[in-house]
């Protein structure tokens, strides 16, 4: 009835309220989440979609839903996010929460907690959790603990050291293993795509990357640096704006035609946007200031797209390559991103993900952390390199 995969007929089977449907990229959640929606409300529930906002936007739940089309159910409101507090009074519905992000402690959590006291609910993750904290909230929803205090008291050793709360060593992790095992329902399939990730290293101007690190100074606004901070910003910077590392762009560009860049900062879209201007291929970007949809039809186009605005929630099955253009701090966002093309319903096989970065001790040290699978620490990888000097504004200790 609802044109599932073996994979997904598999997960549907194994789902109950307040589970994280856990899934790699492109492997059918949505799909998978409305037939069990279907499956134990019958559409008699109101439906609610908490999701990405370019997901919002882009439509692609209203296409899932497609598989009602007989009958809707007879309320759907699919929404961001940033909008979950407008939903935190809503009883006897259901909810499903895509691209997980009901972890921490801040204002999504509570609401979050409020609106699954109350209501039916499921969680679509692809990266479900990297640490016990990830999982609190959703232990809570699920009633196997009654507050954050709770946990903590029975499961969290922290440091004493330190004013703030700070984990050094988790409790009883078997428990936690058992009750991660009660909520997870994994959806194991065998992909058709094969990923070809490839390293490309770019050359940096080593004059400017020294006179930022030995004489903590802003090549950028020609003064002194302040703080850890700006400290990293500008090493960052030197290294990703050389001219090489779009021309690496460009070339991809060339042989590929159709190619997705993922970036950080606003200076790299204006040295990337310069780098195209004039080529015969169209453009679109995704960003905080700029929501376009990837250019239909073309036979060559290039999308840029900023890793915090667009890394997850999205899918493109009309091109085979991502350019790294710089290097997220996130492990977690450089999957989701790579995920982009790696669709249940692409056409390609072979799918190209390039890395460009350069040998500098910052990139080596990112690259370090996202290839051991963990997130870099950059305000204290930054602060460690950076010491002030009291009555002054130069800084020792070069990086």
């Amino acid at each position: 009835m609802y044109d599932l995969y073996p994979h997904q007929e598999r997960a549907l089977l194994n789902m109950h309220n307040g589970c994280i449907l856990n899934g790699g990229t492109g492997s059918g959640k949505s799909r998978t989440s409305l037939a069990y929606y279907d499956k134990v409300t019958n559409r008699n529930l109101p439906l609610y979609i908490i999701t990405t906002a370019k997901k919002r936007d882009s439509l692609e739940w209203q296409e899932e839903l497609l598989i009602f089309c007989d009958r809707m159910p007879k309320t759907v409101v699919i929404d961001s996010w940033n909008n979950i507090k407008k939903y935190k009074f809503v009883v006897d519905a259901f909810f499903i929460f895509d691209e997980d992000k009901v972890t921490g402690r801040g204002s999504w959590v509570k609401t979050f907690l409020k609106i699954a006291k109350h209501n039916r609910f499921i969680v679509l993750s692809a990266t479900p959790g990297d640490c016990w904290d990830d999982y609190i909230p959703i232990f809570i929803a699920n009633g196997f603990y009654n507050t954050f205090t709770e946990f903590d008291q029975k499961h969290v050793v922290k440091n004493p050291y330190v004013q703030y709360r700070k984990v050094d060593n988790y409790l009883h992790t078997g428990y936690l293993a058992g009750l991660r095992r009660r909520i997870l329902v994994e959806m194991d399939f065998e992909r058709k795509t094969v990923q070809h990730h490839e390293d490309i290293f770019c050359p940096y101007s080593l004059k400017d990357y020294k006179r930022v690190t030995k004489e903590r100074w802003d090549i950028f606004k020609d003064e002194p640096i302040q703080n850890g901070a700006s400290y990293g910003y500008c090493l960052r910077r030197v290294v990703n704006s050389d001219p090489e590392r779009v021309r690496q762009v460009v070339r991809i560009w060339e042989e590929k035609r159709r190619i997705i860049v993922f970036y950080n900062f606003d200076y790299e879209l204006e040295l990337l946007e310069a780098a195209f201007a004039d080529r015969d291929c169209s453009t679109a970007q995704w960003n905080g200031h700029k929501h376009q949809e990837i250019p239909a039809d073309d036979q060559s186009w290039v999308y840029f797209v900023q890793y915090n605005s667009g890394s997850e929630g999205w899918n493109c099955i009309t091109t085979d390559t991502v350019v790294f253009y710089s290097q997220s701090y996130s492990y977690k966002q450089t999957k989701q991103a790579a995920g982009r093309i790696d669709r249940l319903n692409t056409p390609y096989t072979d799918l190209y993900l390039y890395h460009l970065k350069s040998r500098s001790g910052i990139d080596l040290a990112i690259s370090r952390s996202l290839n051991n699978k963990k997130d870099f620490n950059a305000s204290a990888y930054f602060q460690k390199k950076f010491t002030v000097i009291p009555n002054s504004n130069q800084v020792s200790k070069a990086a």
